[in-house]
Parts: C-alpha cells; sequence; structure tokens
C-alpha cells in the first residue's frame, strides 16, 4: 500500500472509530408509527402559558426573590435537565418530552435532523415570542400551519450589548402589542379564545448577561427581577383580556443553568438544576409541609422549607403541559406525568397517567417491532418484561381498577408498566450495542496490529529473515513474529542491524510503555499528571547522561519543563479575565522577537534579505496590535460600550493573515519556527482572557529546546550525520532516511510527541467539557451568539498549541534523518477510552465519558492532519517578486 493511501486509509479508519460512538451508544431515539393517546376528560385549562427564562439557575431565582415567585400560588420544584445543558436539547425536552441524542445537537439550533411531535404540534394553535435560534425548530417540526412565531434579529443576541434585558423587555412589549392588535382583528380574537391553545415566551435576557458577566454578576440578577415584573405584568394583561375566566396554566421553567464562569453544556448542578414553578388552572396551591428531606441544602437557603418542593425530570413538563391543556401526549415523549402538580379529581388523575402508559408503550411496541425486523433472531433471545399478553394484563387491570374507582392502585398499575415499558424501550434500543462495540474493539486491534507490521516490515529486517515464498507461511510467520515482538522489541540495533536486547530488557522496556500510555489516559481525569510528566522530563537528561556534553542546553530545558509544569496546576475554569496577563505575554514576545531579529541580522547568513526582515517587522506590529486590541476591546466592554469595528476589523485581518505569513519568511530551521510562533500567537493572544496567553510562548520554547535536546542525542547514541541546526533549511531537506532503521530513541521521542499535545490540550484547560469555554474568549472577533462561529474560533485557540507542537515535531523528524512520511504514530490509549463510554451513571460521567473518547480520537485524527500541515508550514514559501538573488544550496 502507497504512502498516500495508507494515510487516507488511516483518516477513513479513524473517523469510523470516531463516529461509532454515536452510532452505539448516543444514536437518534426518535420512531415513528404510533397511535396518538389523549385523556378522555375534560382538562382543566383551556390555554398554556409557557415562560423559559433560558440559562436561568434555581438558586438564582429561588435565593434572589423568594418572596414574591409565583410558588405563593402554586407548585414549585427544581426540574433536573441532562447533558448537554444546551439551548436546543433543553427546548427539545421540554416541549416534546424526549432528550436529544449528541449528533441532534450538533446539527444546529435551527436545523431538524429527524422531525418530531411536541406539544405546540398538538395544539389547536401556538403563538411564540423570542430567539430565531430557538423557535423555528418547533415550526419546522409541526403539521399543518397553526404554530407561528415572532422572532427579533440573530444580532440582538449580542454579549457585548449595554442592556441585553432589551431581549426579554423585546418579548414583553411584543406580547403586550399582540394582544391589543387582536381587539381590532377579529379573526385572530376568536382564535385566541379557542381551546388548547399555547403562548410560548422564551426569554434569553438572562442567558446573555450570565454569559457576558457571570451569573453572580448585578446583571444576571437585575435581568431576573425584569423578568419576574415583566412576567406579573403578562399574567395581569392576560387575566384581564380573558375576563379572570380561570382557564389559562401557566409554567415558569429553564431550559438549562450555568456555571459560575458564565458557561453551560456538562453536567454540573448549576447547569442541570433549573427552577419549575406552577399555576392557574388545574395546578395545585402550594402544600404547607413541616419538613422535607433532600441530598441538597437548598431549602433552607431559599428559605422554602415550609414549601412542598416537588422535582421532576426536565422531559416530564411535556405530559404535565400536554395533561392542562386537553392535548395527545408528543408521540416521542419519555416522560411521567407529575401527579403532584395537578390540582384535579382522582379520576382525572387516573385517566391521564393511564393515557401516560398508553403513549410510552406504543413507542416500546415499535421499536420492539423494528428490531425484531432488523434481527430476525431476536425471537429466540428475547428476555425482557412486557411480552403482548402482559401488556394485554396490564391495561385490561388498570382499567378495571379505574372502573372500580380504585384511582391509587390505577396510578401504581401505570406508572410500573411506564418503567417496564421504558426498561423495554432502553433494551431494544441498546440491543445491537455489544455486537457493535466488540466488531469495533476488533477493528481497533486488527488496525493497530496492521500498523505495527507495516513498521516492522518497513523499517527493521526482522521479518525479511523469515520471509520465503509460502504466502500461507509468510502470513503465519507475520503473525507469530508480531505476537513475539510488537510490543516488546520494535527497536532494532542501529549498529549490529540485529535485534538483540535480552527478553529482561524487552519486559521493562514493555512496563515503561504500558505506564507512559496509563499516564496519558490518566491526564484526562486529572491534570496534574501532566506537570508530574514533565517533571519527570526535566531529568531525562540526567537520566540519560545527556548533560554532560550540553549542559547549558540541559538547564534550559529542565528551566522550561519546570515552567510548563505549573500550567496544569492552574485553575481550569472559574477565573475572572486578567487582560494585564495578556498584554504581559504581548509585550514579552515583542521582547523576545527584538532578540531574536538582532541574533538573525548579526548572522552572516545568505539566505537572509530586506524582504525577509519585512516580514518579521509585519508580524511583530500584529503581535503589538493584537495587544492593544485585546485591552481595548475588554476595557470598552467592561464599559458597554460594544465592539469597536476597527477592533473587529484588526482581528479577522490578523487572524486572515496569520496562515499566510510563515510562508513569506525564509526556510530556516529557528526562522521559520519562529515566524510561525510570531503569526500564531498574534491570533492567540486575541483568543486569550487571562494567563493562557503566557502558554503558547513557554511551550514554543520548549520545543525549540526540544529540537537541540534530539540533536544532542544523535551523537550520544552514535548516529552519524547529525546537521548543523543554525543553517538547516527545511526547504533543501530531501527525504535521506529512506534505508534508515527504528532504534529505542525513535520510540521516546513518538512518546514526547504525544505527551506534548497532550499538555497542548490540556495544559491551560479542561477542553473535554464545553463548560470550559469562556464566551469572553472571543470577543474581539464577535459579541453576537453565534455558536458555530464561537464555536470555530474556540477549536482554532486549541489548535494553536496543537500545531506548534507539531511543526516542531516535524524539525525532529527531519533533522534526526526519520522519514515523516513513513513514521506512524499509534493511538492505543482510544480503545482504553472506548471502553469507558458510558450512557449511564451521571450525566457529568455521561458527558465526560463522550467528550473523552472523542477527544483522543481527534487526537489521532489530527496527528495526521496536522503532520500535512506543519510540513506545509515549514517546507513552503511564497516567492513574491524580489530585488535580491537566492542562492540555492
Amino acid at each position: 500500500m502507497g504512502i498516500p493511501v495508507f494515510i487516507l486509509a488511516g483518516l477513513l479508519v479513524h473517523f469510523v472509530f470516531l463516529a461509532s460512538i454515536f452510532d452505539i451508544y448516543f444514536s437518534s431515539p426518535l420512531v415513528h408509527g404510533m397511535t396518538p393517546q389523549q385523556t378522555p376528560l375534560p382538562p382543566p385549562a383551556k390555554r398554556l402559558v409557557l415562560f423559559v427564562a433560558d440559562g436561568l439557575r434555581a438558586d438564582s431565582l429561588f435565593e434572589l426573590n423568594s418572596n414574591n415567585t409565583p410558588q405563593n400560588n402554586g407548585s414549585w420544584g427544581i426540574s433536573h435537565t441532562r447533558v448537554p445543558t444546551e439551548s436546543r436539547p433543553g427546548h427539545v425536552a421540554l416541549i416534546a418530552g424526549f432528550y436529544e441524542d449528541v449528533s441532534a445537537v450538533a446539527k444546529g439550533w435551527k436545523e431538524n435532523p429527524v422531525e418530531f411531535d411536541s406539544v405546540f404540534n398538538e395544539s389547536k394553535y401556538t403563538w411564540s415570542w423570542g430567539s430565531p435560534d430557538i423557535l423555528p425548530m418547533f415550526a419546522k417540526g409541526a403539521t399543518g400551519d397553526h404554530v407561528y412565531t415572532f422572532c427579533y434579529t440573530a444580532e440582538s443576541e449580542d454579549f457585548g450589548a449595554q442592556d441585553a434585558t432589551k431581549l426579554d423587555t423585546w418579548v414583553f412589549d411584543h406580547v403586550k402589542s399582540f394582544f391589543n392588535s387582536s381587539r381590532s382583528n377579529q379573526t385572530l380574537f376568536s382564535a385566541l379564545n379557542e381551546e388548547k391553545v399555547v403562548l410560548f415566551l422564551h426569554l434569553l435576557g438572562i442567558d446573555t448577561n450570565g454569559h457576558a458577566h457571570r451569573p453572580y454578576s448585578k446583571e444576571y440578577k437585575e435581568n431576573i427581577r425584569k423578568v419576574d415584573e415583566g412576567v406579573k405584568e403578562i399574567v395581569s394583561m392576560l387575566e384581564s383580556f380573558y375576563g379572570n375566566d380561570g382557564k389559562t396554566a401557566y409554567i415558569l421553567t429553564s431550559d438549562h443553568g450555568m456555571t459560575d464562569w458564565g458557561s453551560h453544556g456538562a453536567g454540573h448542578p448549576s447547569e442541570t438544576l433549573t427552577p419549575l414553578i406552577a399555576w392557574g388552572a388545574g395546578v395545585n396551591y402550594p402544600q404547607k409541609v413541616t419538613s422535607q428531606l433532600f441530598e441538597d441544602n437548598f431549602l433552607k437557603e431559599w428559605k422554602l422549607e415550609n414549601l412542598k418542593r416537588m422535582d421532576v425530570n426536565q422531559a416530564d413538563i411535556a405530559p404535565l403541559m400536554a395533561s392542562l391543556i386537553g392535548v395527545p401526549f408528543p408521540l416521542n415523549s419519555v416522560g411521567t406525568l407529575p401527579l403532584e402538580y395537578l390540582n384535579n379529581s382522582n379520576h382525572f388523575k387516573a385517566e391521564s397517567m393511564f393515557t401516560n402508559a398508553l403513549q410510552v408503550l406504543e413507542q416500546f411496541k415499535v421499536t420492539k417491532h423494528m428490531v425484531k425486523k432488523k434481527n430476525m433472531s431476536l425471537k429466540k433471545i428475547i428476555a425482557v418484561p412486557l411480552s403482548d399478553s402482559e401488556q394485554i394484563n396490564f391495561l385490561k387491570k388498570a382499567r378495571v381498577y379505574i372502573q372500580q374507582q380504585k384511582y391509587n392502585e390505577a396510578v401504581s398499575l401505570c406508572k410500573t408498566l411506564i418503567n417496564l415499558a421504558l426498561e423495554g424501550l432502553s433494551y431494544y434500543h441498546t440491543y445491537d450495542r455489544l455486537f457493535l462495540g466488540l466488531s469495533i474493539a476488533l477493528s481497533f486491534v486488527g488496525w493497530t496490529t496492521y500498523v505495527i507490521l507495516v513498521i516492522i516490515k518497513t523499517h527493521t529486517n526482522l521479518i525479511k529473515a523469515t520471509r520465503n515464498n509460502n504466502k500461507v507461511g509468510w502470513k503465519f510467520a507475520e503473525i507469530s513474529v508480531f505476537s513475539m515482538y510488537a510490543g516488546l522489541r520494535v527497536i532494532q540495533d542501529p549498529a549490529a542491524n540485529l535485534w538483540s536486547f535480552p527478553i529482561g530488557q524487552s519486559l521493562g522496556f514493555l512496563l515503561i510503555c504500558i505506564l507512559g500510555i496509563e499516564l496519558l489516559v490518566f491526564s484526562f481525569f486529572y491534570r496534574s499528571t501532566l506537570t508530574v510528566g514533565l517533571l519527570v522530563f526535566a531529568g531525562w537528561p540526567v537520566i540519560t547522561q545527556l548533560w554532560i556534553q550540553a549542559k547549558r542546553t540541559t538547564l534550559i530545558w529542565t528551566l522550561l519543563c519546570v515552567l510548563l509544569a505549573v500550567f496544569p496546576l492552574m485553575p481550569v475554569v472559574g477565573r475572572e479575565p486578567n487582560i494585564p496577563l495578556v498584554v504581559a505575554a504581548g509585550l514579552t514576545t515583542l521582547l523576545i522577537s527584538c532578540f531574536s531579529l538582532a541574533s538573525f541580522s548579526r548572522s552572516k547568513n545568505k539566505y537572509q534579505s530586506k524582504e525577509d526582515l519585512k516580514v518579521y517587522f509585519y508580524q511583530m506590529f500584529s503581535i503589538a496590535l493584537s495587544t492593544y486590541v485585546v485591552s481595548s476591546t475588554h476595557n470598552s466592554l467592561k464599559n458597554k460600550q460594544g465592539l469597536p469595528v476597527f477592533n473587529q476589523i484588526i482581528s479577522w485581518t490578523t487572524l486572515a493573515s496569520s496562515s499566510a505569513l510563515p510562508l513569506l519568511s525564509p526556510t530556516l530551521l529557528f526562522q521559520r519556527l519562529f515566524s510561525i510562533l510570531l503569526s500564531l500567537m498574534a491570533t492567540y493572544l486575541l483568543l486569550s482572557t487571562g494567563y493562557e496567553a503566557l502558554f503558547p510562548l513557554v511551550l514554543s520554547g520548549l520545543m525549540l529546546v526540544w529540537i537541540q535536546m534530539e540533536q544532542e542525542a544523535l551523537q550520544h547514541y552514535g548516529l552519524s550525520l547529525k546537521p548543523k541546526l543554525a543553517v538547516f533549511n527545511f526547504a533543501y531537506a530531501t527525504d535521506i532516511t529512506q534505508f534508515r532503521q527504528l532504534h529505542l530513541d525513535d520510540i521516546r521521542r513518538s512518546f514526547f510527541f504525544v505527551f506534548f499535545i497532550v499538555t497542548a490540550f490540556f495544559g491551560t484547560g479542561n477542553i473535554a467539557s464545553v463548560n470550559s469555554f469562556d464566551p469572553a474568549s472571543v470577543y474581539c472577533f464577535l459579541t453576537v451568539f453565534s455558536p458555530f462561529i464561537m464555536g470555530g474560533l474556540l477549536l482554532l485557540k486549541v489548535v494553536i498549541p496543537f500545531l506548534l507542537v507539531s511543526c516542531a515535531f516535524e524539525a525532529v523528524q527531519v533533522t534526526t534523518q526519520l522519514s515523516s512520511k513513513r513514521y506512524s504514530k499509534c493511538c492505543i490509549s482510544a480503545l482504553h477510552f472506548f471502553f469507558l463510554v458510558k450512557d449511564y451513571g451521571s450525566w457529568l460521567d455521561i458527558g465526560t465519558s463522550i467528550s473523552h473518547y472523542v477527544l483522543v480520537m481527534s487526537l489521532t485524527i489530527f496527528m495526521m492532519l496536522m503532520n500535512g500541515l506543519a510540513q506545509l508550514l515549514t517546507t513552503k514559501r511564497l516567492e513574491l517578486s524580489r530585488r535580491t538573488k537566492h542562492h540555492s544550496t
């Protein structure tokens, strides 16, 4: 297999591995073909008003205004959300009653990968006001023309706006205007007075202020007060409009909470605990209690220990809303009706719960039929409850209880049936998981085996000695050799060209390899592990006696390893922006640039020219400009003056030019790497808010010393052709290493590279969780909410240190005479994380397991892609018209 084909095959295989967990663990739960189920008794309410305060934490509401919130007139509790705690899945759970799979979240906020049913779709009419990111997806999923949306512009969602409460004020004002205009529009007036009407008010201001100013800020708390006042005004207006007919039900809740540092997406309690307050028609009045037991201590903090707290899962709210206005339960809902919230007869409650059981059972039957159709052998191995006869017996018994007015028994039986049906749904939904998981695991092993065999055959003489003309025998020999030597002695003595390591040494090396891999795995859970690793790296020259021949370089190496080891000990999230540190990083970069430029100017190198110096001066100017823009932007936002247009233009211009400028610089090793650092650093500064701005400087310094240390290692281990780094030119570095054999140090270099890559990812934060993303990082580029642009900028910030390490490793490969095209890097730890993926337990555990596997697979894919990008950045040069003639070597 040729090298390009091999690389493409590797990319394809790893993309399949990456996508596999979503097909195995997180495929869409939606099925179609169910019969709608509706409670046969008259509902208590004609209309429902749903207030969703986006990004509202339970503690923020109940602590701030517990004496004035509507729980004095209704029931209250906490709605427990699931990860990812984002707006789209939160609203889908609230309104459609099911938890959207992870892949659907990646599709965006406006696009529905699969059409789904919702309370809005089942209503007679639904009018909604709010964000253009949320409302359209429920209108697109509705059948017919009865779901109407009124949205403000996307540009209104500005984190840098002077007052984000205007988003909520816009909603309240437009609702009032809408009802006022209906008095002169008979068609609209009649529609508003129909039954089964839903009014949805999406209030985004709290979320926007939380991102911009943090949940403990006065802006966030003031926004909650404004929402509280606005809700009171809307309730008063609606009661007046409908003549106080007592037929309006109200629900106030949130799609997700928010961390103290102004983000969401993971499973921290501040993100998963959201308020639920219900009042009005069909809703219970507040129930007085003497004591309540909950694991948390919130009741005392909120001074609500005497009012009964009734917690629900977020998906339970959809059947509650459906029951209040008498519409069919959403077809894919997995929620269980919270009867404690209902103020109605026991007969109505029993009938509603019976309807709930029928609706979930319908999903169970359709899912079972689909799986049996796909797996014909299922009939022989089926071992779950709820056979057809058991379903009939449950339903008959529950119906008899209702007829005999044994409503409590009927409710209890229906809850049991719902739980069994949900168990069955989970069983059938995960029926193929074991087979698919084993297939992927075997594929991991097979691919790793193949790659190691390719390395052995290409870079060692081990297999050549056993090869003969018998193809079957040859294949058996390959497998035998792999079993005996792979991982133990894939290292060749460069002098003797024979495998000469004793078995004890080989086993010791294998143990070291396993410990190294587990160290990398451990670092995903505890970042301080990287500090331990870097401190061990600091002592590497001493252990190997390298320090004897390179004392000065060793001293610098040790110092930079210790400095870099500090970063994993710094706080991951929750830190306040520290712009002076970013400015300090920019000024330090300029200072280093001046010294480096002076050094380049003094060197008698025939490739140096005035045009080259102009490139460096422009890059230094970009660093200075980026430093100014960061300081200016955050001062402007702090004063609530918005993002200056000039700053925004400079930021995007710097980003656009950062990839091209290094290609204009000389291809001499240190000059090209220095140019790459300056360009990437200019962009990184614009994406920094604190100490992380210093990280690329320390990392790049260590990478440059690493290149020099590897040169010293060449001589230490007796390898010839040690190039002079001062005059080494990437452009003329031909692949003279086609006969190069592997040796022990190559495995160590590979491990160093992977360790530095992991350090580049986790050195300044735990990006395994999206809730560590600080929106302030992108404020120099935009403040208007745009999830994909913001996500792309976040990814760029993560990739920049990654790219610095990749470019350094490219230099290590070519200067140590190891072909980059034939040097394979296997991420065996990916298999480890594959078995750690889970869809059960706490939502934090689930989210962490997904993100870890995605990260480690992305690392493997990125290492392949970055290898090509690093070669481009280091070896290619854009030749512009020059007055100075350049000579080749």
